[in-house]
């Protein structure tokens, strides 16, 4: 199948005009346009939980593609006799899915929906409404809704409002509100249906190390000495990669793959299928890391260094006054969510593409409160550099320790090693 182009258009009205960007491919545009619908969700998708959403608007795309090309498993079910233009079912697909989660604007100031998006990229490409393959993304979409009732990114009714514990070793809140704690963000993520894994505990893993033990003491003195916001040993180099992957993870993922060349795909059904299997995978990575924080309940750096004194340790002297250098998340600390995610992402373009030997972009739009920028973009040769350096950066900017990251990155591999060799994969 040809790729599927996209073209520049500019819409005026009488109250806002915008541009829809040109690409090489319908795939990039829509995953582009779903990254806005999450990222301006605000309340109604706390922390990371947009992720899921995104990775039901991937699942769509690459079966309403999958009904015209037919080289791969659809992850819902098969939809037979389609036709039209694969341009409008990959389109009204996204559409439809971010409409059924709730997702419905792209842009707050001026006010831009999905819908204005839909429709100005069906008349950019010459489309009318009516065109059947909308049709075929419609079902497309419709399956995957039907599939994930009451598992998408919004919030539960009813949802725990869990504040953790008091003892050594034990999270509680680092946000307040008024004086009074914040409940964990989003606890009950863990607790979603999976996309892939049989359930989410699949890739719990082992305990964290015990407070006492010499592994412990050594990552604390790590990550209090080259996280600290004030006083740290961090080389420029090192405050630099902190900084870089201190952005939204969802985000700065998406944006490596919009950034990959055309010539790495045959055509937007291969593409499709990238997305998709590097989306399910960050999602169902991401229900795993929480069930492991509300599992296993372990502090964050800046808990455990203001409280060292009270650990047991005697390796681990206390800093009442210690804060780490970007804001501490509220949720627990084991198994880190952005080395599920970098893990995941990682391992599952290097199983996509079959090598782990690649020459790609990251972009970050992170900015620290004191003003400092990372330097943009960063170009790695290998996927595993990547992910690296992320374990390394959450150490750097105080908010986890390293067997926290080590650890989820081997969850987030596991897990797109099993959705890989289980999903999607080549019909014959």
């Amino acid at each position: 199948m040809p790729k599927l182009s996209s073209v520049k258009v500019l819409i005026f009205s009488a109250c806002l005009s915008w541009t829809t960007t040109a690409t090489a491919d319908v795939v990039v545009d829509w995953n582009a346009i779903a990254g806005q619908a999450v990222a301006n969700a605000g309340p109604a998708r706390p922390g990371p939980s947009g992720l899921i959403d995104w990775a039901m608007v991937q699942l769509a795309v690459h079966d309403a593609l999958q009904a015209y090309q037919h080289h791969y498993e659809s992850y819902g079910a098969p939809i037979a006799n389609a036709s039209g233009s694969p341009v409008a079912a990959v389109a009204k697909a996204a559409r439809d899915v971010l409409y059924g989660v709730g997702l419905t604007i792209v842009s707050i100031n001026p006010l831009v929906t999905v819908d204005d998006r839909y429709n100005a990229y069906l008349a950019a490409n010459a489309l009318l409404p009516t065109n059947p393959g909308t049709f075929v993304g419609q079902q497309a979409a419709a399956n995957i809704l039907n599939l994930r009732v009451g598992n998408t990114g919004a919030v539960p009714p009813g949802a725990e409002q869990f504040l953790g514990g008091t003892g050594p070793g034990d999270w509680r809140p680092t946000t307040f509100n008024a004086g009074q704690p914040v409940p964990m963000i989003a606890a009950y993520l863990g607790k979603l249906l999976t996309f892939t894994l049989q359930e989410a505990g699949q890739f719990r893993g082992n305990p964290p190390p015990h407070l006492a033990s010499g592994k412990y003491a050594d990552d604390y003195n790590e990550v209090k000495s080259l996280g600290s916001l004030t006083g740290s040993d961090r080389t420029p180099e090192q405050t630099d990669t902190a900084l870089f992957f201190a952005d939204n993870a969802l985000q700065y993922w998406n944006r490596c793959m919009r950034l990959l060349p055309d010539t790495l795909f045959a055509d937007s059904g291969d593409r499709g299928r990238m997305f998709a299997l590097v989306e399910v995978a960050m999602a169902d990575s991401l229900i795993t890391s929480w069930e492991s924080k509300r599992h296993w309940n372990f502090w964050r750096p800046q808990t455990a260094v203001q409280l060292g004194d009270s650990d047991g340790n005697p390796r681990t002297v206390g800093d009442p006054s210690w804060l780490p250098f970007i804001a501490t998340p509220n949720y627990p600390d084991y198994t880190s969510g952005a080395n599920n995610l970098g893990g995941a992402a990682t391992t599952m373009l290097g199983n996509f593409f079959g090598t782990d030997k690649m020459t790609f972009t990251m972009t970050s739009n992170f900015v620290h409160p004191s003003g400092l920028l990372p330097k943009n973009p960063r170009v790695y040769e290998r996927f595993s550099d990547a992910e690296k350096d992320i374990v390394d950066a959450r150490i750097l900017e105080g908010i986890h320790f390293r067997f926290a990251d080590e650890v989820a990155r081997r969850q987030g591999k596991q897990v797109a090693n099993w959705a890989f060799s289980h999903f999607l994969r080549p019909i014959n």
